[in-house]
C-alpha cells in the first residue's frame, strides 16, 4: 500500500531555520550520510545514559519507596501500556515517511493526535473504577486518572517530534529525552524523599511526558493551525493505521508465553522467564531504539533512489549486527556469569532459560530492520502482513514447549523465530534492489570473527573458570571474546575501511580512509 504523492508546494512546511537545517532539507547525499551517522551515534549515546539513569533511579527510589506502592503502579501499568499502542495512530511515523508534507496536513495530523491523545486519557478514566474495584484497591482510581493524562501529552507533541525526526536532528530529540528523564527522575526522589509514595512515582512518568512535551514544541517553534478537511492525509491516516494495527499484533504475539506461564504455572515459574526475558532484551531493545530512530527517517528520505536506498541500508544493517551477532554469541556462552552478576546468585534458575533465548537477538536484529525499509518505502500493509505471519507461528512454539514449563517455552520461542527469518528476509526482499547475496556478503565476516571469538574463549577456559569472583569472571571473559572478535572483523577479515568510512561521515575521523566504503 504506497501512500498517494503529495506534490512540494509554497505551502511545503517549514520553519525559520539556520543554514545548517536548509542545508538537510535538501537532503544531498553527503548530508544523508553524515547526519545518519551522528544520529546513530547521539542515539546510541541516549540509550546508554538511559539504561544508566534507570538503574540509578531504580536503586534509589527502592530505598525511598514502600513494595506496595509500586504495586499500586503496577495494576495500571499494564492496561496503560496497551493503550499506548493506540496513542499517536502510527500518524508520526506517516509524517516522517511523506516526501513533502504542507502546514495544512501538519495542522490537521496535530489535531488527529490531540484527538487521539485525550480520547484515550477519557477511557483511562472511565477505567479508572473497574480497575479500583477488580483488584479492590480505592487508591487506583486516582492512579490511574493521573497515569492517563500522560496520553494528553503525547498527543501534543506527536506531531512536534515528527516533524523534529523528518528534519534528522535526531541529537536534538536525544537530548530532549534525556532532560524529560532527569527531570521526571529529579521529581521523583523529591516527592519520595518527603513521603509521598505512589504518588511519587506517578509523577514520575507525567513529569517527563510534560517535560518531553515542552521540549519539542520549544525547538520545533511551530504552532500549528487549523485542521482542514480537504488537506490530503487519508493516505497517511491509512498508513498509520496499519501500524497501528501492526503493532497490536507483534504486541499480543510477543507477550502470550507470559500470559501462558502465568496460567499453567504460577508466579515463580513465570518470574523466572520474565527476569531472564527481560535481561535478555536489554540489548536487541537498546540496538533496536538507537538504530531504529534514524535508519527510518535516513531511509525515508532516500525512498525515490533505490541505488542510495540499498546502499544506506546495508550500511545500517551491517553496523547492527556487528553488535547484535556477537552479543547473541556472549549471551549463550557466558548465560551462568551474566545471571550471577545481573541478577545475583538467588536466580541460577534463569541461566538455562535465558541461555535458550539467546538466538531471539540475533533473529531480531535480522528481522526487524527490514521493517524500517518496508515502512519507507510505504509499505505498511506489507509490514502488517509479515506480522500476521510471525504471530501464529511465534505463539505455537510457545504452546510446542509449554509442557516444560520456561524453558521449554523459551526453546519454542527461539526456534519459532529461527524459522522465521528466511521467509521474513525473502518477502521484505520482494521488489528492493536488495538480494540474498547483499545480506551473505554482510553477515559472512561477523559470522567468522565471532567464531574466532568463541573458539579463543574455549582455548582459555580452564584458566578463566579458576577465577573465582563472577564479576570479574564474567569481564575476564568477555575482553577475550569482543577483543579477539574485533581484532579479527577489523585486521584479519579487512573490515577496517568500512568502520574507519562511518567515523569519517559523523565528522570524528578527521582523515578519510585511503579505500572509500560508501555507508549510511
Amino acid at each position: 500500500m504506497q501512500p498517494e504523492t503529495v506534490t512540494p508546494t509554497a505551502d511545503v512546511l517549514t520553519r525559520p531555520a539556520t543554514a545548517g537545517e536548509r542545508q538537510l532539507d535538501a537532503v544531498t547525499s553527503s548530508d544523508v550520510r553524515k547526519y545518519t551517522v551522528q544520529g546513530a551515534l547521539a542515539s546510541s549515546v541516549t540509550q546508554m545514559v538511559t539504561f544508566a539513569l534507570r538503574l540509578v533511579s531504580m536503586m534509589v527510589l527502592a530505598r525511598l519507596v514502600l513494595k506496595e506502592d509500586f504495586g499500586l503502579v503496577n495494576m495500571v501499568t499494564p492496561f496503560t501500556g496497551f493503550l499506548s499502542l493506540f496513542r499517536d495512530g502510527g500518524l508520526s511515523m506517516a509524517t516522517v515517511q511523506q516526501k513533502s508534507i504542507t502546514r495544512a496536513q501538519a495542522s490537521t495530523m496535530f489535531w488527529i493526535n490531540l484527538a487521539f491523545g485525550v480520547s484515550l486519557w477519557i477511557l483511562t478514566a472511565l477505567s479508572a473504577p473497574f480497575l479500583a474495584t477488580f483488584y479492590k484497591e480505592p487508591k487506583l482510581f486516582w492512579v490511574t486518572v493521573a497515569l492517563g493524562t500522560s496520553f494528553v501529552f503525547n498527543g501534543v507533541s506527536t506531531q512536534h517530534r515528527a516533524m523534529i525526526s523528518r528534519k534528522m536532528q535526531i541529537t536534538a530529540l536525544s537530548a530532549i529525552d534525556i532532560v524529560s528523564l532527569v527531570s521526571s527522575i529529579a521529581v521523583a526522589i523529591v516527592l519520595a524523599a518527603k513521603s509521598f509514595g505512589y504518588a511519587s512515582l506517578v509523577a514520575m512518568t507525567t513529569t517527563q511526558a510534560a517535560v518531553g512535551a515542552a521540549g519539542v514544541w520549544i525547538w520545533a517553534r511551530w504552532i500549528p493551525g487549523r485542521p482542514a478537511r480537504s488537506s490530503g492525509v487519508w493516505s497517511m491516516l491509512s498508513y498509520g493505521g496499519a501500524i497501528t494495527l501492526n503493532n497490536v499484533v507483534v504486541y499480543l504475539a510477543y507477550n502470550a508465553d507470559k500470559v501462558l506461564l502465568g496460567r499453567f504455572f504460577g508466579a515463580e515459574q513465570l518470574g523466572i522467564y520474565g527476569r531472564a526475558y527481560q535481561l535478555i532484551n536489554i540489548p536487541s531493545d537498546n540496538l533496536s531504539q538507537a538504530m531504529g530512530s534514524v535508519a527510518f527517517p535516513a531511509l525515508s528520505r532516500v525512498q525515490e533512489d533505490a541505488e542510495r536506498l540499498k546502499r544506506y541500508f546495508l550500511g545500517g544493517y551491517r553496523l547492527l549486527l556487528s553488535l547484535a551477532i556477537p552479543l547473541t554469541a556472549a549471551c549463550a556462552l557466558f548465560a551462568d556469569d551474566m545471571i550471577r552478576v545481573f541478577l545475583g546468585p538467588g536466580w541460577q534458575d534463569a541461566a538455562a532459560v535465558f541461555r535458550l533465548l539467546a538466538p531471539t537477538v540475533l533473529a531480531l536484529a535480522l528481522m526487524n530492520p527490514f521493517g524500517w525499509l518496508i515502512l519507507a518505502n510505504g509499505r505498511a500493509a506489507r509490514n502488517l502482513a509479515i506480522a500476521l505471519m510471525i504471530a501464529p507461528v511465534v505463539f505455537l512454539g510457545y504452546l510446542a514447549g509449554l509442557k516444560a514449563g520456561p524453558q521449554g517455552v523459551a526453546l519454542g520461542y527461539s526456534l519459532a523465530m529461527t524459522v522465521l527469518i528466511i521467509p521474513v528476509l525473502i518477502w521484505s526482499m520482494r521488489d528492493t534492489a536488495i538480494t540474498a547475496w547483499d545480506i551473505v556478503k554482510v553477515l559472512s565476516p561477523l559470522a567468522g570473527a565471532t567464531a574466532l571469538g568463541a573458539a579463543s574463549t574455549f582455548l582459555v577456559h580452564g584458566w578463566v573458570r579458576n577465577i573465582s569472583m563472577p564479576f570479574v569472571r564474567l569481564v575476564a571473559e568477555c575482553a577475550i571474546f569482543f577483543g579477539v572478535y574485533a581484532a579479527a572483523l577489523l585486521f584479519l577479515l579487512g573490515q577496517w575501511p568500512v568502520y574507519s568510512q562511518v567515523l569519517h561521515d559523523s565528522g570524528l575521523w578527521r582523515r578519510a580512509p585511503r579505500s572509500v566504503v560508501k555507508t549510511a
